[in-house]
């Protein structure tokens, strides 16, 4: 495994969305369903493997109390967030709201928009808002819930879907929602009983059937997690067809356990099918990307780099990617950016270190440095990635990182010989005559 590909492998922080369904009187929005346009469970959510919503699919009448100029709004925020304009989506989703205070899914979008943007209060709020316009609106539900275990509040989490649950008992939503908390809490055993209970309930209920393989593939059970999710994908023949062929959530899932073994090809489909789907599943997009990077291919890599940055500005790791993307385009400028952001948004991102080390190293020049002071920051960067990693490189990791060491230790020592001044000739002994001894 490369160096790049494990620090991937705990992929990936809070990023969420909107969604929503419906059209305006110009072009009719086309929202993306779960199993197609006909026979859609409405509300169906999508979340990345961390547990985070992406945002919903939703069927032909799952807001239909959307009316007028605050359905005309929503469209608006969901065709600006499916082009990866949070803002856009963000302005849009709060002019629903203003049009209509009662507007449920409009804030439940907000919600989502605004925990993708960072704002994870604001977010909190716009959920309650949701909820509260609409009593029974699990979705806002499950999103205040997650989004409170993501940031630290499990507990908490766990107290509100419990009560919920005792208000909605048979509610299958409301027992998956809370077997993703229990997941996230590393309680697999609940998550698994809970999850079941959502089958029970609902026999049909594609979202517990995703909560089971990603619970088991965080418990580290590849196989379990790999046969729950043939049943979704592949189905085991003529008498159990595939319950869902297209669910994005289970294309990541299976992709990240492929690229953990290994099978690079079967990864890049699945990641693909997942992003085709599921465009705002960023998830997905890093790493198509990372692959991309690891086979050399930053050309194509970059589009793809650069939308997963514009739909989760709040993920380091896909600004990790995009610098490095970037580093091999040869723009420097913009390769330092992207990394500092990383840095920024998560201090323990120790490639960060190992690609600005690379670039201050192998860069014919940087902006606004000497070649002195360039060698300088190589040294500095790759010594703090060495720290950070310890004494020896992870199981699977090659990073050459004591060559490099030494190769810039060389080179700045090369330079430093190159500046010095040459030394004076000897003074002639007095009396000497310089040319005394020649031949005449």
């Amino acid at each position: 495994m490369s160096h790049r590909a494990l620090l991937l492998a705990p992929l990936l922080a809070a990023v969420l969305a909107a969604a929503a369904c419906g059209g305006d009187d110009k072009p009719v929005v086309k929202y993306p369903t779960a199993v197609g346009d006909a026979g859609v469970e409405p509300g169906t959510t999508v979340s990345t493997d961390t547990g985070a919503q992406v945002g919903v699919t939703d069927g032909p009448n799952a807001h239909s109390d959307l009316e007028g100029a605050a359905k005309d709004a929503y469209d608006r925020g969901f065709k600006a967030w499916m082009n990866g304009d949070l803002p856009g989506a963000k302005a849009a989703f709060k002019e629903a709201t203003d049009k209509d205070s009662k507007a449920a899914p409009a804030y439940y979008s907000l919600g989502c928009v605004l925990e993708r943007l960072g704002d994870n209060a604001g977010a909190q709020q716009a959920y309650r808002q949701a909820y509260s316009a609409k009593s029974d609106y699990e979705l806002a539900m499950g999103g205040y819930a997650l989004n409170l275990a993501r940031t630290g509040h499990g507990g908490e989490a766990d107290t509100f879907l419990q009560d919920k649950k005792n208000k909605f008992p048979q509610s299958a939503r409301i027992a998956n929602y809370l077997a993703e908390v229990k997941s996230l809490a590393k309680d697999s055993a609940g998550a698994q009983q809970l999850a079941g209970e959502a089958l029970r309930i609902d026999p049909n209920f594609k979202d517990a059937m995703v909560t089971i393989a990603r619970d088991h593939h965080r418990a580290g059970r590849a196989e379990l997690a790999s046969y729950a999710l043939r049943a979704i994908l592949d189905g085991f023949g003529q008498g159990t067809p595939a319950r869902d062929p297209d669910n994005a959530e289970a294309h990541l899932l299976r992709g990240l356990i492929e690229r953990d073994a290994g099978l690079r090809i079967a990864a890049l489909k699945d990641f693909e099918a997942a992003r085709a789907k599921r465009p705002d599943l960023v998830e997905a997009a890093i790493q198509i990307g990372a692959m991309k990077l690891e086979a050399g291919n930053a050309q194509e890599a970059q589009p793809i780099l650069e939308s997963a940055v514009r739909f989760a500005p709040q993920q380091p790791l896909a600004h990790l990617n995009l610098g490095d993307c970037y580093r091999l385009l040869t723009r420097y400028a913009d390769a330092k950016k992207e990394l500092d952001t990383a840095l920024s948004l998560d201090s323990t991102l120790s490639a960060a270190h190992y690609d600005m080390g690379l670039m201050y190293l192998f860069a014919p020049s940087f902006p606004g440095m000497s070649a002195s002071d360039q060698v300088a920051a190589a040294l500095r960067e790759l010594n703090t990635y060495r720290q950070m990693r310890g004494p020896k490189a992870p199981p699977g990791v090659s990073d050459d990182i004591d060559e490099l060491i030494t190769r810039a230790t060389q080179k700045q020592k090369d330079m430093n010989m190159a500046a010095a001044p040459p030394a004076s000739a000897a003074p002639a002994a007095s009396g000497a005559k310089p040319d005394a001894g020649k031949a005449k």
